[in-house]
C-alpha cells in the first residue's frame, strides 16, 4: 500500500463444513499477503457492513483498506475493484479554501474548487476569530462554519467528477494551526499568548462521519501536522513540496498569506519563523486591495520618465480592485518613477491629476471610473502604502532574521521558494526594488504554487510523504519573533524604500534628496 486508501482484489474459498472460519476472519487471512503478513483491523462501526458486503459478493471482490499510523483498517467491500477511488486534498486557508478531487488508483486529478472561507462573516482575521470563540458558543459557530465549507466543496468536486460525494474515500487537510484546531473543535485560547502553546501539534486521524463530513463515514482524515501556534501543517506542505528536507543544497521557503512564514536549511536542519507580514500583501488592508482572481490588476507598469501607467487583470476583463503582486508593482513603480519617496509618502507635484482626495485621505488612482468594473477608480491610498511599507519592512526583517541566525548570508542561499498566489504572481525584481526580497539575482527566486495544497495531495498519494510529515515536526527548530528583540531592530531599519542601508540593494536606485 502507498496511497492512503487502497482497493485490494482479493479472492478466497468460500466457507463450508470442513472449514468454519468466520467471514471476516477469513477475508483478514485473505489479505495478510498483500499487507506483508499484517491483519487488519476492523472498526465496531463497519463490522456488520463489511462481513455483509463480503458474504453478498461471494467472497471475492475488493476490501478498502485505509493504512493508517497504528496499522491497516478494514472499513469497507466492494463487489469488485472500482474504475476510481476519489479522495480530496484540502488547502484550509484562513481567508480561502481550495481543494482536488484526487484519484487514488491513478493520481489524476478528477476536479478543482475553491470558496470563501466562511468564518470570515465572524473576523477577517485569525485572532478576531479566537476571541470570538472565546464567548458562548463561538467556538462551535466556528467549527459547524468550516465543516460546511468543506462539505459544500466536497460537493462541487464530486459534481464536477460526476460522483456521489459518499465515494469520496479520504481527506487531507493542510493549514494553519488555528484553522485545525477550529475543524477539530479545539479551544484556540492560548495559541495568541505565551508561551503560545497548541492544544495538539500532530492529531491522529479520524474518520470523516466522527466531523460530520459530506464524504463516506469511514474515510480517513489526515491533517498534516504543525510545529507551533504559528507554523501549522500548510508550512510542513511547503517543505513537500519543495522538498526542502533532501536537498544537499541550503534553500528557503516563504509563503505569504495571513502570516509571512520562512523555513531555511537542507537535508541535514531545518530552522524557521513566522511573522504578521502577508494582509497586505494579499490585498488584505488596502482598501482596492482583493484575492489574485478575475477582475484583479496582477500587474502595473509606470514608464519612469513618462510617468505612463499601462496593468494586466487576471482574466483580461475591467478592473474592480488589486491583489498583491499588482500592489508591489505599484508602489515600487511610484518609487522608480519618483512620486513617492524612500518613506513611501505621495509627493503631490508628482503625482498631479492622478491625485483625488477619499474618505480616509489622498488617493492615487491607477484605473480611473470610466475604465473599471463598478464605476468606481481603482485606487491606491495613503493609508494603503502605509501599511505596505510595515508589512514590507516585516518580510524583510522576517528573512534577515532568520539567515543571520543560521550564520548565512542570503548569497549563501542555493534557491528561494515563494510559495502561494504571492509566489506565482508576483514579479521578484518589484520586490527587490521595495525591499521586501533580498537583492539577489532573479534565478534564485523560484515559484512554487500552492504548496499548502500540493503537500495535501502527497499524502493522500504517497506513504513516505506521509511519514516525512511525521518525521519533519522533530527536525524543525521554531524561533519565536513576538519575543525576539533582533526582529523589531531590523523591522525598524526596513521601514524605507529600498531600506536604510542602501548598501544592501546596490540595483536599486537611491534618490539623493529623498
Amino acid at each position: 500500500m502507498n496511497a492512503i486508501v487502497s482497493a485490494l482484489a482479493v479472492e478466497v474459498l468460500p466457507p463450508s463444513l470442513k472449514d468454519n472460519t468466520g467471514d471476516l476472519d477469513r477475508l483478514k487471512k485473505g489479505l495478510a499477503a498483500q499487507l506483508a503478513g499484517q491483519m487488519p483491523l476492523v472498526p465496531f462501526s463497519r463490522l456488520a457492513k463489511v462481513a455483509d458486503r463480503f458474504r453478498a459478493a461471494g467472497f471475492k471482490g475488493a476490501a478498502i483498506v485505509n493504512d493508517l499510523a497504528g496499522g491497516c483498517e478494514l472499513v469497507d467491500f466492494l463487489a469488485e475493484v472500482p474504475p476510481v477511488l476519489p479522495a480530496m486534498a484540502l488547502d484550509l486557508g484562513t481567508t480561502h479554501l481550495e481543494a482536488q478531487l484526487i484519484d487514488l488508483l491513478s493520481g489524476e486529478v478528477l476536479a478543482r474548487a475553491d470558496l470563501e472561507n466562511g468564518q470570515i462573516r465572524y473576523g477577517a482575521d485569525i485572532l478576531t476569530r479566537i476571541h470570538f470563540a472565546a464567548k458562548d458558543d463561538g467556538l462551535a459557530v466556528l467549527h459547524n462554519e468550516i465543516i460546511a465549507c468543506i462539505n459544500r466543496l466536497a460537493g462541487e468536486l464530486a459534481a464536477a467528477a460526476n460522483l456521489p460525494v459518499a465515494q469520496v474515500r479520504a481527506l487531507s487537510v493542510s493549514g494553519n494551526t488555528t484553522m485545525v484546531h477550529f475543524f477539530l473543535k479545539l479551544d484556540p485560547h492560548h495559541l495568541c499568548r505565551e508561551p503560545y502553546i497548541p492544544m495538539v501539534n500532530a492529531p491522529d486521524p479520524c474518520r470523516a462521519g466522527e466531523l460530520g463530513l459530506a464524504i463516506h463515514s469511514a474515510a480517513p482524515v489526515f491533517m498534516l501536522p504543525s510545529v507551533g501556534s504559528y507554523f501549522g501543517g500548510d508550512l510542513i506542505s511547503g517543505i513537500l513540496a519543495s522538498r526542502l528536507d533532501q536537498q544537499e543544497h541550503t534553500s528557503m521557503l516563504i509563503d505569504v498569506g495571513t502570516n509571512a512564514e520562512v523555513i531555511v536549511g537542507n537535508s541535514e536542519w531545518l530552522i524557521a519563523c513566522a511573522g504578521a507580514a502577508g494582509p497586505a500583501l494579499e490585498g488584505g488592508v488596502a482598501r482596492m486591495g482583493m484575492r489574485a482572481g478575475p477582475g484583479a490588476i496582477e500587474h502595473i507598469k509606470i514608464d519612469p520618465d513618462s510617468r505612463a501607467i499601462s496593468y494586466s487583470t487576471i482574466g483580461g476583463g475591467r478592473p474592480k480592485g488589486i491583489c498583491g503582486s499588482g500592489i508591489i508593482d505599484l508602489v515600487a513603480g511610484l518609487y522608480l518613477s519618483q512620486q513617492i519617496d524612500i518613506r513611501g509618502k505621495l509627493r503631490r507635484e508628482a503625482c498631479g491629476e492622478r491625485l483625488i482626495e477619499g474618505r480616509e485621505g489622498v488617493l492615487f488612482v491607477v484605473a480611473p471610473a470610466a475604465e473599471s468594473l463598478d464605476g468606481e477608480p481603482v485606487a491606491l491610498g495613503q493609508v494603503d502604502l502605509d501599511a505596505l511599507m510595515r508589512s514590507k519592512a516585516a518580510m524583510y526583517a522576517i528573512l534577515t532574521t532568520l539567515i543571520n541566525q543560521v550564520g548565512l548570508s542570503f548569497e549563501q542561499l542555493h534557491r528561494i521558494y515563494v510559495a502561494g498566489a504571492f509566489g506565482r504572481h508576483i514579479d521578484p525584481r518589484q520586490a527587490i526594488v521595495l525591499g521586501m526580497l533580498p537583492d539577489l539575482p532573479l534565478a534564485t527566486y523560484e515559484p512554487v504554487g500552492n504548496s499548502s495544497l500540493a503537500g495535501a495531495r502527497q499524502v493522500l498519494l504517497d506513504k513516505e510523504a506521509r511519514l516525512r510529515c511525521c518525521a519533519l515536526i522533530k527536525k524543525i527548530t521554531y524561533i519565536e519573533l513576538n519575543v525576539n528583540q533582533e526582529f523589531m531592530i531590523r523591522f525598524s531599519g526596513s521601514r524605507f524604500i529600498p531600506h536604510t542601508d542602501h548598501t544592501l540593494f546596490p540595483s536599486v536606485p537611491y534618490f539623493e534628496g529623498e
